[in-house]
């Protein structure tokens, strides 16, 4: 890695220990000189000195210093971008005030990188710097797969304050789906942990309840269904883990979303119908209070992609559906 970066702890690192935060989010420098930084002083959390065992909390901003790996041959240094990626990423902004910046993520591209992704938002990200050259932070993360809300801040308070909200749960966030099959309960609470998975799965999550699992709460809707085979689920999670909405939809509804090749959604089919492939979940409705005036409530929402319009109304389902029945 060539040049300092900083990196905001998004909700779902939410009380990890900074070191295998560190092998999740910056994989390039070896686990040896992680602890070699660390008892340097030279990685810092939130400007202060920090220690191995730190537990991180949402919004804190992780500073890492210039490293150079001589066992490579190249650096990596900041990620690449063509000359099509400034008017790309400045299409998904549904929102910029000069501090808050909220984007509409596509649903084929990874929000962070890291495990070998060499394209992602975080990256394009610098290409929305402002004439201060402040550049927007990521306050969470979607999945690669998942379209939707996505919000970034520039200012370090508005990274801090938004951080907190999705800690202390403040952060009202809408999720439409569709499940194949359709639950058999109209609504719901699932309250199930979920653990990362070992050996040839470990990029999967699954519900456990062992001691390192976390626990993870989703309230479900069933908004329509064409009786038994499929549903417009609006799923509210008031926990952000790792696939949670995925790991729920799948092993607690027994109803997986379409088009999840992880979690069994990729399997099912609807006859007849000519649909997209990819998984149809979208980050539709984001609520939450201004980072510098609490009495003010921020509402972000995004339509739908084209990709899963076309299923929604295949199936009959209304895409203008109001959201507010939730609320």
């Amino acid at each position: 890695m060539s040049g300092g970066k900083i990196i905001a702890v998004t909700e779902e690192d939410d009380g990890q220990r900074l070191d295998r935060w560190l092998k999740k989010r910056a994989p390039e420098i070896p686990y040896a000189l992680v602890q070699k930084l660390i008892r340097k002083g030279a990685i810092r959390v939130d400007g202060k000195k920090a220690k191995t065992d730190e537990r991180l909390s949402a919004g804190q901003e992780v500073r890492l210093p210039d490293v150079e790996n001589r066992g490579q041959k190249e650096k990596q240094g900041p990620m690449k971008t063509g000359a099509n990626d400034a008017a790309y990423i400045k299409s998904m902004v549904i929102y910029d005030d000069g501090d808050i910046v909220a984007l509409n993520k596509p649903g084929d591209i990874a929000s962070q990188g890291g495990g070998g992704v060499e394209r992602h938002i975080d990256g394009l990200l610098e290409l929305l710097k402002d004439k201060k050259d402040r550049r927007p932070r990521l306050i969470h993360r979607l999945d690669r797969d998942t379209s939707g809300i996505l919000l970034c801040a520039r200012s370090p308070e508005a990274v801090r304050n938004f951080g907190k909200m999705f800690h202390d749960r403040r952060a009202r966030k809408i999720y439409w789906a569709i499940t194949v099959p359709a639950p058999e309960r109209q609504e719901g609470t699932i309250k199930a942990p979920l653990a990362k998975a070992t050996g040839e799965h470990k990029d999967r999550m699954y519900v456990n309840d062992g001691e390192d699992s976390k626990m993870a709460v989703t309230d479900f809707i069933v908004v329509d269904r064409t009786g038994k085979k499929a549903a417009f689920v609006m799923f509210l999670p008031q926990t952000g883990r790792t696939h949670q909405l995925r790991v729920h939809a799948a092993d607690v509804l027994h109803c997986p979303i379409l088009g999840d090749e992880k979690y069994g959604g990729g399997k099912a089919r609807l006859d007849g119908m000519d649909l997209s492939q990819r998984l149809h979940l979208h980050a539709r409705r984001l609520i939450l209070p201004h980072p510098k005036d609490s009495s003010k409530m921020l509402d972000f929402a995004a339509p739908l992609p084209p990709e899963l319009q076309k299923t929604w109304k295949a199936l009959g389902f209304d895409v203008n559906q109001s959201t507010d029945i939730a609320l």
